[in-house]
């Protein structure tokens, strides 16, 4: 059964499509929605989220063995990021992990949540946890700051605090940028667990206190401007998570071993990540935006050339315009003009490269080479 915000009864709502199904797509004004969200006087109704509880005394040295992130010592109420991966190491669950001293609440998108409880279940072993996707029964409101209105409201859950765009313990920056440079900062994000059946009380406490209401448009275009990957757009079954610069928030390089770790520590410590992460600057007089998967090429004139990559996401910034993020070869040069192919025949974007992910990014034990070379 697919959920339905109890939200989309709210004037002006018009409800989104795809992954953001259930929820308001925008209340009327996406770019007046994105402004208030950005200015803390409005919360998105992200209740498209899956849920997927874990309880039990063994449940945060459980989801250690089985992640990529050390999250034994999460203390009731941190937040963290971990990544569950296949053994070739690509991305098969991003779970974003709160803990409340009794019950480890991880909050994905709806697509994992069923798969992601069902794997959890099936490697219980004799280990003291309960896994429950509890999806149904709980809504999320995102914000740029903590909710403090929610405070009166019963039974409200945990909050999620984004770590991005800082470095995690035992994390690694594959960003061209510095840390306290990144536009991430720009975007602190809280993400509050509501239950579904109190998101109209919730909603009517929030316009109390002069908080309105913003639509999943909103947010994500505040997400790919903070360079912020998502599961489904950013990432496809060859997704590791040094493309992304996932190493950032969601990866562990010194924990124990975990499913995927050999690959992370091969591409991390002797290679290079065979893609990379770009945002794009997009020409807007064609006053419309290149659906996700759009390719992208070289920019000849003509659309013309080998592809070199896909739009992942994309959106219109109320202040940086149409605005987008791309997976790219790693061989494309960062200076090279580009462009996205359009769904109707010669529609082109002309997009500018902004390097998130450095080409070089990787390779960082420096194998020296030339070792098992004869004498000439």
């Amino acid at each position: 059964m697919t959920f339905s915000s109890p939200l989309l009864s709210r004037p002006g709502a018009v409800e989104a499509g795809g992954a953001d199904a259930g929820v308001a797509a925008h209340y009327g004004d996406p770019v007046r929605e994105q402004r208030a969200l950005v200015e803390g006087r409005a919360a998105a109704d992200l209740s498209f989220r899956g849920v997927v509880t874990v309880t039990g005394p063994d449940r945060l040295t459980w989801l250690t063995t089985l992640s990529s992130q050390q999250v034994a010592g999460l203390a009731p109420g941190e937040s963290a990021e971990l990544l569950l991966l296949s053994v070739q190491g690509r991305i098969e669950y991003d779970a974003r992990i709160v803990d409340d001293g009794t019950t480890a609440w991880l909050l994905v998108e709806a697509a994992e949540a069923g798969g992601l409880a069902a794997w959890l279940d099936s490697m219980r072993f004799m280990l003291r946890v309960e896994v429950a996707n509890v999806s149904d029964a709980w809504g999320v409101l995102g914000a740029v700051r903590q909710l403090d209105e929610l405070a009166g409201l019963g039974g409200v859950g945990p909050m999620w605090r984004d770590p991005w765009p800082h470095i995690a313990p035992g994390g690694f920056s594959y960003a061209a940028v510095p840390e306290d440079r990144h536009p991430g900062l720009e975007r602190p994000w809280f993400e509050h667990l509501v239950p579904a059946d109190r998101l109209g009380d919730a909603a009517a406490a929030l316009d109390g206190a002069g908080v309105a209401l913003a639509g999943s448009m909103a947010a994500d275009a505040l997400r790919i401007a903070a360079w912020r990957p998502r599961v489904g757009f950013e990432t496809d079954e060859k997704a590791i998570p040094h493309e992304l610069d996932l190493l950032r928030t969601a990866v562990h390089l010194a924990k124990g071993c975990y499913k995927g770790q050999e690959t992370i520590a091969r591409v991390h410590n002797l290679g290079h990540p065979p893609r990379r992460l770009v945002m794009l600057q997009l020409d807007g007089s064609a006053h419309t935006l290149p659906a996700v998967g759009s390719p992208v090429f070289p920019a000849t004139g003509d659309g013309a050339g080998k592809q070199v990559g896909r739009v992942t996401s994309a959106a219109l910034h109320y202040e940086m315009g149409p605005i987008a993020l791309a997976i790219v070869k790693r061989s494309t040069p960062p200076d090279l003009p580009l462009t996205v192919s359009g769904e109707a025949e010669g529609e082109l974007y002309a997009a500018a490269q902004e390097t998130i992910v450095a080409p070089e990014a990787g390779q960082v034990v420096h194998r020296p080479t030339g070792l098992l070379r004869g004498p000439r």
